[in-house]
């Protein structure tokens, strides 16, 4: 990644805003913490690397994460954040041998990570039909948004990251409402609702608000979720096996890597199915 991504169209954010690792300096295996658990295998303090990761800045076990007990890896999207941070922010400068420069990085990566996730969310409100009266706010936010993660580290350090979600998230609020009106007869709003375990069986959820639900080994099988609202859902061991999820919004591949499911779960159009499924 160049300079040249000052200039990139916001109106196709898509490619940068999925995660190439290849041109990342290993931010997520470095920056985060991991506590040992049903995610990561082993305790890894926030800033200390990963002892997985290699050095040329590739995971040693990249293609075995599951078996080695890291599903937590396999489930985190930086959602572009790290390549950005890595090749634009700090101009192709590592976090190794500098330990003022590394704190920064960490930190900024943080930071930028947030806002990708959010950009991210707008991106998809701006492609749903029934958002149309409020997409040109939503471009103007994302614009905003986008310009932000273009500056200085000092900048995006200073940044009221808050604030910013706060306001782009009374929009996605907004195109969710006006998406989910196109089921008919009344929504389940099951916002924040703690559904740890849930059985779910068959349930019909079509145009549920799931906004930060624990869906957490939730027993999902065959559930009718069209048109629900996924956002920041748990749905770590879920069960979505032959649940129907087309037009599911706001749901995120990290989301998808976390549960479980199967050859019969459908999935909105041109979302990928995991290959553990």
């Amino acid at each position: 990644m160049s300079r040249q991504h000052r200039t990139t169209s916001h109106d196709d954010l898509g490619p940068q805003l999925r995660a190439d690792c290849a041109s990342c300096f290993g931010l997520c295996c470095v920056a985060l913490p991991f506590a040992s658990g049903a995610d990561f295998a082993a305790d890894k303090p926030a800033g200390s690397a990963c002892h997985n990761l290699s050095a040329d800045f590739r995971c040693g076990i990249h293609s075995r994460l599951r078996a080695e007990g890291y599903p937590g890896c396999v489930a985190f999207d930086c959602f572009g954040a790290g390549q950005k941070v890595s090749k634009l922010t700090f101009g192709g400068q590592d976090w190794r041998g500098d330990s003022g420069r590394a704190r920064r990085m960490f930190d900024t990566f943080t930071v930028m990570r947030q806002l990708h996730e959010v950009l991210r969310y707008l991106t998809e409100a701006l492609r749903l039909p029934a958002a149309r009266p409020i997409h040109g706010e939503l471009r103007r936010v994302r614009a905003e948004l986008w310009q932000a993660t273009l500056g200085e580290v000092d900048e995006l350090l200073a940044l009221d990251v808050a604030a910013l979600r706060e306001r782009a998230n009374t929009l996605l609020l907004r195109a969710s409402e006006l998406a989910r009106c196109v089921v008919p007869g009344r929504k389940p709003d099951r916002r924040g609702a703690d559904l740890t375990g849930a059985r779910l069986r068959a349930a019909r959820l079509t145009g549920a608000s799931l906004r930060g639900a624990s869906l957490v080994a939730a027993d999902l099988t065959g559930a009718d979720l069209r048109v629900a609202d996924f956002t920041g859902a748990d749905l770590r061991g879920a069960d979505l096996s032959g649940a129907d999820l087309e037009g599911a919004l706001f749901l995120t591949e990290p989301q998808l890597q976390a549960a479980r499911g199967s050859a019969a779960t459908r999935l909105p159009e041109g979302t990928p199915r995991p290959s553990h499924w």
